[in-house]
């Protein structure tokens, strides 16, 4: 299979899937020229709109380091008790979408429609991104290192700062990566929280006046964040490594103990999961539970829900199934072609879903009229939006399977599409699986491409959440949030169960 020029073919059409967005911005602003383009881009308010967006991402990312490294250490390096249980919950935010996050948070204080709203909200959904790749770099460290260190004098602190600290670093990084991206793509919870950042300025310009050539340049600027994001990430990681040069004897790292900060840490963690999971869970039921006056619609939320289970199979499908030919090659013909296709297909997700949504409300509109505000480019959406969810999965599935079988079955006479077939699909079920896993639960939550996409009549549970929620229909909304807070909920086994095992009670 790996050979087949087919495959090839399909890997190329998958990442100029991908880059659609991309290349929309970059061919209309090629289109406008620089006059057109400095005349929409260079106003006051796209200054205070980048002035808000920047703000907010680095607030997030420097409130979700500090409170991911701290939750980490004292998970996997301290004598915290339960730890096990605290690292579940510390997870467990990630089940609730931020823009239920921020309507619960809103309900409950109105007047929280502010920078300081807007950071506490998206910092209480995006720091496990920090927290999860910190966790996991805590347990692959040497504790030799960290013995040497305290046998040569240094304290608690100075080991961290000094040995610990800088073999995080590309953890941390990449978990800053992540919140800041999401950040940059968030539109829901800023939306409702009113707070003008590029998202909901895009949204706004195209719901309201059609504005199309400002809604683009906007969206340009936010492609532009995000490329020197995922550049500034890159340059910022180095080359150094702090791998061991052998396997050595695995041990476990002895726990610091807390003696008389016990309580104070616990207090810490109770703080933090009570804000960020039980407050959310704890404001869905409240508004579930008060003056509903029997008005839940019961066959509308099955309905809804239907269609979204639907659609997230379909697009989970489909996705995994793109994401085939270019894991397959990334592995069993690793050039520098496949890599490029492989990393096109991660440059595309990093586009904002809103910016994705607008290129192909534009594209269907000029060039395929009839295939506009239907189930395909939508789908399309969400295939561009998580490609990459699935294609890990498929390579490191790929890794993991002998080239041997493979080989056999081509010796034995068996054609490309057969070994696909027989050999190379029940190899990579794991991976596929889980890959489908990952991209069905990412579509239930989404909002932004929905929201531009979704056929005449076609309500999920995020915009059907959205349409009472921003009607101030708090209670009407909480019943969707629930479903998709259920929903989500398998996230946090995916993600910690692997974890769970390297931790002691």
């Amino acid at each position: 299979m790996s050979r087949s020029p087919a495959v090839l073919v399909l890997a190329t059409l998958v990442a100029a899937l991908a880059l659609l967005p991309l290349g929309y911005i970059v061919g209309y602003t090629l289109d406008i020229g620089w006059s057109g383009a400095r005349e929409l881009v260079f106003r006051a308010r796209v200054a205070d709109l980048l002035w808000n967006t920047v703000r907010l991402a680095v607030g997030t990312v420097v409130c979700s380091v500090v409170l991911g490294v701290g939750a980490a250490w004292l998970v996997e390096r301290s004598s915290v008790p339960a730890r096990r249980l605290w690292h579940v919950l510390l997870v467990a935010p990630l089940a609730v979408p931020a823009f239920v996050n921020s309507y619960v948070w809103i309900s409950l204080l109105p007047w929280l429609d502010t920078y300081a709203g807007a950071l506490l909200v998206v910092t209480l959904s995006y720091f496990p991104f920090v927290y999860l790749p910190v966790a996991a770099a805590f347990r692959g460290l040497d504790p030799a290192l960290e013995e040497t260190a305290r046998g040569l004098g240094l304290g608690h602190g100075a080991v961290f700062r000094r040995v610990q600290l800088p073999q995080l670093r590309v953890a941390v990084l990449g978990g800053s990566l992540l919140v800041a991206l999401h950040v940059l793509a968030e539109f829901g919870a800023l939306q409702m929280l009113r707070f003008p950042t590029f998202t909901t300025a895009i949204y706004d310009q195209y719901r309201s006046t059609f504005n199309g050539p400002g809604a683009t340049m906007l969206a340009g600027v936010l492609v532009l964040l995000s490329l020197l994001l995922l550049v500034g990430e890159l340059g910022m990681r180095g080359r150094a490594g702090f791998a061991r040069t052998g396997a050595g004897a695995a041990r476990r790292s002895r726990p610091v103990a807390l003696r008389g900060l016990t309580v104070p840490a616990l207090l810490a963690l109770t703080a933090l999961v009570g804000l960020a999971l039980v407050v959310p869970l704890a404001g869905v039921t409240w508004w579930l539970v008060r003056d509903t006056g029997g008005a839940l619609d019961l066959a509308n939320l099955a309905s809804t829900t239907g269609t979204t289970l639907a659609l997230a199979a379909v697009a989970a499908l489909g996705t995994t199934a793109l994401a085939l030919p270019t894991g397959w090659l990334a592995v069993r013909a690793r050039t520098r072609v496949s890599t490029m296709l492989e990393r096109s297909t991660y440059l595309g997700s990093s586009v904002p879903g809103i910016v994705v949504a607008l290129a192909l409300v534009t594209i269907s509109i000029r060039a395929t009229p009839w295939l506009y505000q239907t189930t395909p480019v939508l789908l399309a959406a969400y295939a561009i939006l998580f490609l990459p969810r699935a294609i890990v999965n498929v390579r490191s599935a790929a890794e993991q399977t002998p080239r041997l079988y493979d080989d056999v079955a081509a010796s034995l006479g068996s054609s490309g599409l057969d070994r696909l077939r027989r050999v190379t699909v029940p190899l990579l079920a794991p991976g596929l699986g889980a890959g489908a896993a990952l991209v069905f639960l990412a579509v239930v939550t989404e909002l932004t491409a929905t929201l531009l996409l979704a056929p005449t009549g076609t309500a999920t549970l995020a915009t059907a959440f959205w349409s009472a929620s921003s009607a101030l229909e708090y209670s009407a909304a909480a019943p969707y949030a629930l479903v998709m807070v259920l929903l989500s909920a398998p996230v946090t086994v995916l993600l910690s169960r692997d974890a769970r095992r390297g931790l002691t009670p």
